[in-house]
């Protein structure tokens, strides 16, 4: 099992800086706005070669927040505590020590916990700024370890005393060290939907233990929020993501970046879940989301929330009906009708993000995948508004998650997008991707050039979009048409058969 290290200290003081410091990467909002971190957020952190620990960072201590949410956040703050095998407390060598300061020394002291606490003088940018940590001893917690989680002064010492404080605890309790690999994440499920659609309740209700701040107020959840969990036996990692309101509506820093952060979370997700409330109508941030998963090829439940509020309202077919003239080009996504609140369908929810990984992970055999493109095509040939005939020389599935189908063709122009929804939709039919979105990619064939060779670098066009997607944060999400993967058309939403 993974030790627990736990970053505490008043509103300001850097701790979300020195969480994504150590975890090497920027996953907590970092704004000078105090209270922005509100919720338990955790990452995997690699400290050495042979130790990896669970990092968990919290909400400021006796912040005054606007929301009245105070109480919330020292709750999660105080559940942090509880499972934490070393404390970080984090102090503003720059601003000195404060009453809070000596507040937050005080309830860790009296919490008696017998766990091991790290005084973290934050905000030494260097050398000449080491006699503003002396005041820290105060405190008494020991000689403060200083650094800079913006100029990564000191970084190195501060972990190396990290690792030694968990060794210690290696050497007391008689345990095995810390795990050197990184854990399975498992299923990595993304819950998006705008506000107040109750994502927070359904991750809460998975978890079992309250992992998020749950209130009636809009915009309570900040950061995207990874919450691990072993449900019915399988490893979860379940993504709580801000609630996303039109872009114009964006009030400050914090929101767009929680916003993005969403957006992103999206794109790093095996399975989303968008959440819909079904006490309100279907509103434009459902259908901008919706669009999001279609844009990245995300396999998607849409979950209907607060049903057990309103099935005296509506019968499930008639909501199924409304929601498929709302929802444009989801229309092969599974639904699924939940109450959070009551834990009402949410081992189903599950079962289905489950079976929606597989489906995504499928491959199909190039015999049987040409066999069914030969028989779907013999039916309606594809036809361009010129007159000329499209022509499939053979097609092959280039990869999985999603599922990616090449096709080598005549002219790619050929292929417009009422023949790609056609074919897309007989593919559902027979071939196992009915319910996970499928890429289309029409390439023209190159004489003198043979079908290994034209499959490789299309594999490697592929690859080299994802390494991009992966690598650069977008502020805009890609779009198809960003993609330079073949000439023909931007891919087709899925909407009807007829041509």
């Amino acid at each position: 099992m993974l030790d627990r290290v736990v970053i505490v200290g008043r509103p300001n003081v850097g701790k979300s800086s020195i969480f994504n410091m150590l975890c090497g990467r920027s996953l907590s909002i970092v704004d000078p706005t105090p209270g922005v971190t509100r919720d338990r957020l955790r990452a995997f952190a690699q400290l050495s070669r042979d130790r990896h620990i669970e990092l968990i960072d919290t909400g400021g201590y006796g912040i005054e927040d606007a929301q009245n949410l105070t109480a919330d956040v020292e709750r999660q703050i105080a559940l942090g505590l509880a499972e934490a095998d070393l404390i970080l407390f984090v102090v503003d060598a720059q601003a000195g020590i404060t009453p809070l300061d000596q507040r937050i020394a005080r309830m860790l002291r009296s919490a008696n916990t017998g766990k091991p606490i790290l005084l973290v003088a934050n905000k030494v940018d260097g050398e000449g700024l080491e006699p503003l940590a002396v005041e820290a001893h105060a405190l008494g917690f020991g000689e403060p370890r200083t650094v800079s989680a913006t100029t990564r002064y000191r970084r190195t010492l501060l972990v190396e005393a990290i690792e030694d404080a968990l060794k210690r605890l290696d050497r007391r309790y008689r345990r095995d060290a810390g795990s050197s690999d990184r854990p399975d994440e498992g299923l990595r499920l993304a819950v998006v939907g705008k506000r107040n659609s109750g994502k927070s309740t359904l991750i809460n209700a998975w978890a079992g233990e309250e992992r998020v701040i749950v209130s009636e107020l809009e915009g309570t959840t900040r950061d995207s929020v990874d919450v691990r969990m072993e449900v019915s036996g399988r490893v979860l990692t379940a993504i709580d993501t801000a609630g996303v309101r039109k872009r114009k509506s964006l009030a400050d820093d914090i929101e767009f970046f929680s916003y993005h952060r969403s957006l992103r979370s999206v794109r790093r997700a095996d399975v989303v879940v968008l959440v819909v409330d079904a006490m309100a109508p279907v509103s434009q941030v459902d259908k901008q989301l919706g669009n999001e998963i279609q844009k990245h090829f995300k396999p998607c439940i849409i979950a209907i929330n607060k049903w057990d509020l309103a099935r005296d309202q509506s019968t499930q077919d008639d909501y199924l009906e409304y929601l498929d003239k709302q929802l444009k080009g989801l229309s092969f996504a599974p639904i699924a009708f939940i109450s959070a609140a009551r834990a009402e369908g949410l081992t189903d929810l599950l079962a289905m993000a489950v079976n929606l990984h597989q489906q995504a992970g499928h491959r199909v055999g190039t015999g049987e995948l040409n066999r069914t493109i030969e028989s779907i095509v013999g039916q309606s040939p594809p036809v361009s508004k010129g007159g000329k005939r499209g022509r499939i020389y053979y097609a092959t599935q280039l990869a999985v998650h999603p599922p990616t189908i090449g096709f080598w063709v005549n002219n790619p122009d050929y292929f417009d997008g009422t023949f790609q929804r056609f074919l897309l939709n007989r593919m559902r039919d027979v071939l196992p991707f009915s319910e996970v979105p499928i890429r289309l990619i029409f390439r023209q064939r190159q004489k003198g050039r043979d079908v290994a060779g034209e499959e490789r670098a299309a594999i490697e066009a592929l690859t080299a979009e994802s390494d991009k997607r992966e690598s650069v944060f977008q502020v805009e999400p890609m779009r198809w048409s960003d993609v330079d993967l073949e000439p023909g058309p931007d891919q087709p939403e899925e909407e009807s058969d007829e041509r």
